[in-house]
């Protein structure tokens, strides 16, 4: 065989691996229903239950934050998630979690949140377990106005 031929088909079969990588990551938002049944990582949509309490006590465990969500069929579960408590969750539009089901509780990895603003049309903010870091993604500033 050719080095052109070799190389070709190296360059095709690392294609295909890119194709079922981007095909097995990829998902749509879950419910906590099928989140319990499939017990693996998923992606959760929800609204927070702002009649519950949220439990975060920084001297006892700052890295410990649990609170109660519903998912878009309505389902209310408690959320764990390992790290500080997102600022201003409690003004949260939509939350979005990435996790898995552990018994009865949702255990999320990060908290991608979607707070109302007067300034900003979208701003999202996103917080991992992993780093306890928070990003923001905002539109324009209020001072470019």
């Amino acid at each position: 065989m050719k080095k052109s031929s070799v190389i070709g088909i190296i360059i095709i079969a690392i294609a295909i691996a890119m194709i079922v990588v981007i095909y097995a990551d990829s998902s749509t938002y879950s419910t906590f229903s099928e989140a319990k049944e499939k017990q693996s990582e998923l992606y959760v949509v929800g609204v927070l239950n702002k009649e519950k309490d949220l439990h975060y006590n920084p001297v006892e465990d700052a890295n410990h934050f649990s609170f109660y969500m519903y998912d878009n069929d309505s389902t209310e579960c408690r959320v764990i998630f390992r790290g500080a408590k997102p600022q201003d969750i409690e003004r949260s539009e939509q939350i979005v979690l990435t996790g898995k089901m552990m018994g009865d509780e949702f255990h999320a990895s990060k908290i991608l949140m979607k707070c109302p603003s007067k300034y900003n049309d979208g701003e999202v903010e996103v917080i991992e377990a992993s780093t306890a870091k928070t990003m923001g993604f905002v539109g324009p500033s209020a001072s470019n106005r």
